[in-house]
């Protein structure tokens, strides 16, 4: 499995042109392995609509069932492991919460985190792809 980041999450559902090809390509060869979306990416898009930063083709709630629906994907629940992780993160981590799930998420389930995010790239106590 590997956990997508809001949004490459986002970028893969729309085929939007700034998803890099390698990072489409990764995705692809993982489809049987899972595509892991946190609970935290439904909230971090829903708030996005919200704020009329993020327009979607139809109601938020069809597409979040249709992007839930992706071959491969495979919505984490917040559990309480990762919760608390979340808090514990070694030092030097920003102080964004969604972000600090997303890096806890990958942690506790030993696997690779899909993102473009700088400040998550720059983290060394994270495992990312590519």
């Amino acid at each position: 499995m590997i956990v997508l980041d809001t949004h490459i999450w986002v970028w893969w559902v729309h085929g939007d042109s700034n998803l890099p090809p390698t990072f489409a390509a990764q995705i692809d060869s993982h489809e049987q392995d899972g595509l892991g979306v946190s609970a935290i990416s439904c909230w971090e898009v829903a708030k996005l609509v919200e704020y009329g930063r993020l327009s979607l083709p139809y109601r938020i709630q069809e597409w979040m069932d249709e992007a839930l629906a992706y071959p491969g994907v495979e919505l984490i629940d917040l559990a309480p492991r990762i919760a608390i992780e979340s808090t514990q993160l070694p030092p030097h981590f920003h102080r964004d919460p969604a972000d600090q799930i997303l890096v806890a998420t990958a942690r506790v389930l030993e696997v690779p985190l899909v993102t473009l995010d700088a400040r998550i790239r720059a983290y060394p106590h994270v495992r990312l792809l590519l």
